[in-house]
């Protein structure tokens, strides 16, 4: 992380009780990030780069171990999702980093709500 990301990282997709930049992201990546999620591919990727921006949109797919996800419970199951992400670089580094996910599709495919008729 430190040599891909500059010091005072902003990571605007963490969830509010994280610490912010660099220290919650890798408490993200140490914890939900690597074991609740699993198998993470792109099924459809589109990198478009301009300047210091760089964004990543397609369908991300992977396995959740089961669990609460955002405080919803999930049976363990695959997904696929769109996935967008965004980064702006200083120095060839990731300064600042933004996420959207479509996290009600994922957890629709996991079972976590039921199917109303109409």
């Amino acid at each position: 992380m430190d040599e891909l990301c500059t010091p005072d990282m902003v990571n605007h997709a963490l969830a509010p009780d994280r610490p912010a930049g660099l220290s919650g992201t890798r408490e993200f990546l140490e914890t939900q990030g690597r074991h609740q999620m699993t198998g993470q591919y792109w099924d459809e990727l589109v990198v478009v780069a301009d300047g210091d921006y760089i964004v990543q949109f397609g369908r991300r797919g992977g396995d959740w171990a089961g669990g609460d996800f955002m405080g919803i419970s999930a049976e363990a199951g695959s997904y696929v999702r769109d996935f967008a992400s965004m980064y702006r670089f200083e120095d060839g580094k990731i300064a600042e980093r933004w996420a959207i996910r479509d996290d009600l599709g994922m957890l629709k495919q996991l079972g976590a709500f039921e199917a109303h008729p109409g």
